[in-house]
């Protein structure tokens, strides 16, 4: 995935025809298009074609099952046209490798959930959200999921894992957070769902979020 804006959108709508005019409408600003369970259940596995026309895709089902599950499940993902996968860590290190040798197998990415964004993120995972950023670039993960939210989390998270893993960060805007913070924090990419797709002009809604991100490396905020 290349970094240029270093935006992802979380196209968490589930109509078809208002995912597609989305994400070409802010295609310029996006450096990939995050889908999950809303979209697909509504549109199914065919959308995600259609969508990678815009953008590289990333499939967002925070897959959590035994090995082989896990297995089947990444080998449909990346057989309809995703680029990367967000699968969950506390399942622990054999089915974490069952995902990582699909998505080597098909030359594509994972992603793996430290914690989560909203306030029970806190709860569960973040006690374990270290030692799963130790096992996930052990493993040969592309990347961390971690909170925008706690921008202080993305930096513990960066000083384990330095310049191994990548970090997408989720939860910017109506989660709270805010995209030149978590930046600064750390992260590699921010990700930006409602903020965006629930805007009256999504393309500006995401041009803005893409220049924020820019000033921020620039220096100039």
């Amino acid at each position: 995935m290349e970094k240029k804006s270093c935006l992802i959108l979380a196209l968490d709508v589930s109509d078809r025809e208002e995912a597609l005019k989305i994400a070409e409408d802010v295609s310029e600003f996006v450096d990939a298009i995050k889908v999950g369970y809303p979209l697909i259940l509504a549109t199914g596995l065919g959308i995600i074609r259609e969508l990678a026309e815009f953008a590289p895709i990333i499939a967002d089902f925070k897959v959590a099952d035994i090995p082989n599950t896990n297995r089947l499940i990444c080998e449909h993902v990346f057989e309809a046209g995703t680029d990367a996968v967000i699968v969950q860590g506390f399942t622990g290190r054999d089915s974490l490798d069952a995902c990582i040798e699909i998505a080597s197998e098909y030359g594509k990415d994972v992603f793996v959930v430290s914690e989560m964004s909203h306030p029970g993120g806190a709860e569960f995972l973040q006690p374990v959200g270290e030692a799963i950023a130790r096992m996930a670039a052990e493993a040969g993960a592309f990347g961390l999921v971690a909170p925008a939210t706690r921008p202080e989390r993305v930096t513990a998270i960066r000083k384990i894992i330095g310049d191994k893993l990548t970090i997408i960060s989720p939860g910017v805007g109506a989660q709270g957070g805010k995209a030149s913070d978590v930046i600064a924090a750390g992260a590699d990419w921010v990700i930006v769902g409602r903020a965006i797709y629930k805007a009256e002009s999504p393309r500006e809604a995401a041009r803005k979020i893409a220049a924020e991100i820019e000033a921020k490396l620039k220096g100039e905020i």
